[in-house]
């Protein structure tokens, strides 16, 4: 799913395209998109780009009146800068918004269609889209730490809530987590000042170190391939690759459609976490440290 980082570079690219343009003609393929029926969605059409807007994981465009198109992508949605007109071919083209001079153009893989599209009329109706988490990037340390300590939660639970804290998911709380040297299963009510400290300041670092190499990426091309899995990522999606800082593989914790990554050594003290389903299986064989699964993957 496309992050605060992310989608700060869809923002990046779009607003030298689109803001101060009209919106020509919006092209629904999918019915399953638009999520509202008013105000209706031809209310758009003609109307100028006035801003854009991150609304937690949502793009916010907003044109004149007061009228908002508000955009989630979901998981599998991306956005995609098209030459004007440009067909809507195959069946994961979902929409197309027609500007002068390119068609913006929402897709999604896969089977599943989570991605929506929701017309709204003035900021308070805009506001109640937004799931009420804090900003990371102006939250102050006492901010930030009363938020996440509102429940008893893990790190992981805690950082990707879109209640508790906005614009932060799998990926991101992986980084995050990394370069705090904090295991994703503590829980927020057992960190210390110390760690608190640490947390917060990863947080910072590392969504603005990704905000602004995405960012600088969006201002040369658009961003065509959005994705969670990054080579220059210190532990996200690297599953037995080894740590960057201490050489120690990757661990992993597989649940759902999801993973949470990590680095055993940095992270929790060379304790291998339990991964619900093979622990399951192992019970009393689940390796405990990074010396017993070793052990157990020579047998």
């Amino acid at each position: 799913m496309p992050e605060l980082p992310d989608i700060a570079a869809y923002i990046v690219a779009l607003e030298p395209r689109i803001v101060g343009q009209p919106l020509e003609h919006v092209r629904i393929a999918s019915a399953f998109l638009l999520r509202t029926a008013l105000p209706p969605v031809r209310d758009a059409e003609g109307r100028n780009v006035r801003e854009l807007r991150r609304v937690g994981k949502r793009i916010a465009i907003g044109l004149e009146n007061d009228l908002w198109l508000v955009l989630h992508l979901m998981i599998a949605g991306r956005l995609h800068w098209r030459p004007a007109a440009a067909k809507l071919a195959g069946r994961n083209a979902l929409a197309a918004f027609d500007f002068p001079d390119g068609s913006l153009v929402l897709t999604e893989a896969g089977s599943k269609r989570r991605a929506s599209l929701h017309v709204v009329s003035g900021e308070a109706a805009l506001r109640a889209m937004d799931p009420g988490g804090i900003e990371p990037m102006t939250a102050s340390l006492d901010a930030f730490r009363a938020a996440l300590t509102v429940e008893n939660r893990t790190l992981k639970r805690a950082l990707t809530d879109p209640r508790i804290i906005s614009g932060i998911g799998n990926s991101y709380s992986d980084e995050i987590l990394h370069a705090a040297q904090l295991s994703p299963i503590t829980q927020t009510h057992k960190l210390t000042a110390e760690q608190w400290m640490r947390l917060h300041s990863a947080t910072l670092a590392t969504l603005q170190r990704w905000i602004d190499r995405l960012g600088s990426e969006a201002q040369n091309s658009f961003p065509e391939k959005v994705t969670a899995f990054r080579p220059e990522m210190a532990v996200h999606g690297r599953f037995g690759e080894p740590c960057p800082v201490c050489g120690e593989k990757i661990q992993r914790i597989r649940y759902a459609d999801n993973e949470t990554d990590y680095c055993a050594r940095c992270q929790t003290e060379g304790k291998v976490l339990a991964d619900r389903s093979l622990s399951r299986l192992l019970k009393s064989d689940w390796p405990r440290t990074l010396d017993e699964l070793e052990a157990l993957k020579r047998k």
